[in-house]
């Protein structure tokens, strides 16, 4: 094994993937674990394909580079999350019926720019991305991007564990709510953008989703399931991008998001908080409706 690992580290492509994985881990992690928190996770994957018209579009007028991929796709993020919220406030739709009306407008739109240019665009990067090609600017934009979100939810930790635990006694107590709401929708699409380049838009969810609801199962603290989330993360990235090395005919966004998924099994299965504790508990005579989990947090008020 120790022989494996000395020949990957040995190819500077693979030194760049981990490099670039280990960095995107600590990203998507807290984005993920307030998705799921908030129950938003259907949300990452309708804003991963709500990008797709801003990324067809910064492609077919300056190509693959990263500047132009990234300017797009956050045009389009910021104004569909935009969108869905005036959507929400002002007229008789709510946001997840909002959100799903104009991604689904956002992903026809994109499809059909990208059909009418007659671009000859590599699908299957789009899909499942390139980590193992991953550029110089590729690198700078993962990093970029890590460094925002990290020193963002320093300051938004707070305000969004207030918010996921007690929303009406949040915006009781704060005069704009909705300044944090939009604010963690920007890094989630900037997230989507960083992860496009190296797992595609069809995987980049599922590096920000698994491993949070893994971490679920074990933590009833935000800040335990942020910790053992990062973990998941990281393992499934590492383990992936071995398999896709042993294997040179598997994608590596793949293998990466289907280990994440074996922790989740693994996680649903054994931990305390899935079907393993409920099958530890001690047999009563009448059966009652288990109490839902509560989310604590040492900071929260």
């Amino acid at each position: 094994m120790f022989d494996v690992f000395s020949e990957m580290w040995s190819f500077a492509f693979m030194r760049r993937a981990f490099v670039a994985t280990t960095v995107l881990s600590a990203s998507v992690t807290p984005v993920g674990a307030f998705l799921v928190l908030r129950r938003l996770s259907l949300a990452g994957e309708a804003m991963a394909h709500a990008i797709t018209p801003g990324v067809v579009i910064g492609f077919v007028t300056a190509g693959l580079s990263v500047m132009s991929l990234l300017v797009g796709g956050l045009i389009a993020g910021v104004g569909v999350a935009v969108l869905t919220a005036l959507l929400a406030r002002k007229t008789i739709l709510r946001s997840d019926a909002s959100l799903a009306s104009l991604y689904l407008i956002a992903l026809a739109a994109g499809i059909f720019i990208l059909s009418a240019a007659g671009s000859a665009v590599p699908l299957k990067s789009f899909l499942f991305g390139s980590i193992l090609g991953i550029d110089d600017p590729s690198m700078m934009l993962v990093g970029g991007v890590a460094t925002v979100t990290l020193v963002s939810f320093a300051v938004l930790l707070r305000p969004l564990i207030v918010s996921t635990c007690d929303p009406v006694f949040f915006e009781a107590q704060t005069r704009r709510p909705w300044i944090v709401e939009q604010g963690f929708m920007l890094l989630l699409v900037l997230n989507l953008l960083a992860a496009f380049k190296t797992l595609g838009t069809l995987m980049a969810v599922g590096l920000m989703i698994l491993p949070a609801t893994a971490a679920r199962y074990w933590a009833s603290t935000i800040t335990g399931q942020l910790a053992l989330g990062f973990v998941f993360a990281l393992a499934s990235c590492w383990i992936g991008l071995t398999v896709s090395y042993l294997f040179p005919e598997t994608p590596s966004g793949p293998a990466i998001v289907l280990v994440a998924g074996g922790f989740f099994a693994i996680s649903a299965g054994l931990g305390p908080l899935g079907f393993g504790g409920r099958m530890r508990k001690p047999a009563t005579a009448v059966e009652t409706k288990p109490t839902p989990q509560p989310i604590t947090d040492e900071r929260t008020p």
